[in-house]
């Protein structure tokens, strides 16, 4: 199989999660560290912006791309929140991302489920991003990158906490979005 560069970007962005973990959670408490994984995963984040970018303005739009396109942000943010948590996990703030964490995870395999219902529907649609997943999307990369610098400048997690709240927020949002815009593949007869 012959891959178009956006697919390679993709790709990229797969191979960029295991990367940053390693780096995280190994070199947390160092500040080269938690720089050095911020940069891979603002790399790797970006992948996401260029890929769909060159696949939009060069017509290279594939079903393998809208279906490992999502797939991949899926696992570099929950990846990236599962390595938040291995990180900090004490106090509120803790307790908050545990929360915002299973919030994101039931999302995505709540719509991760209903894109395989109805690939596998008679209509074989796949479903292409919404630009309230992309929001979610953009949200969600924004918080993990601010959660990984704060406490470089602060010992406070202010930043975190404020953009923590629409991350969950619009997680919940888009999520209910997919579901009840493709409810009606959900046939339980069937």
């Amino acid at each position: 199989m012959k891959f178009n560069t956006p697919n390679k970007l993709t790709i990229a962005r797969l191979v960029l999660v295991p990367v940053f973990v390693v780096v995280f959670a190994v070199f947390h408490t160092e500040i080269w560290g938690k720089i050095a994984a911020a940069i891979i995963f603002s790399i790797a984040s970006f992948t996401d912006f260029l890929d769909g970018k060159i696949a939009r303005k060069n017509g290279l739009i594939t079903d393998f791309g809208k279906f490992l396109d999502p797939l991949a942000d899926k696992f570099l943010v929950i990846t990236a929140l599962i390595t938040l948590l291995f990180v900090d996990n004490s106090g509120v703030y803790g307790i908050l991302l545990f929360a915002a964490t299973i919030i994101v995870v039931l999302r995505e395999l709540a719509v991760t489920s209903m894109r395989l219902v109805v690939a596998t529907s008679p209509d074989k649609k796949v479903i292409a991003a919404s630009w309230l997943g992309k929001i979610k999307t953009g949200s969600q990369i924004t918080f993990v990158i601010v959660a990984i610098i704060e406490p470089i400048l602060w010992g406070e997690r202010i930043l975190s906490y404020i953009f923590m709240a629409p991350m969950t927020v619009m997680t919940v949002w888009s999520g209910l979005s997919y579901i009840i815009g493709y409810w009606k593949y959900l046939d339980p007869s069937k």
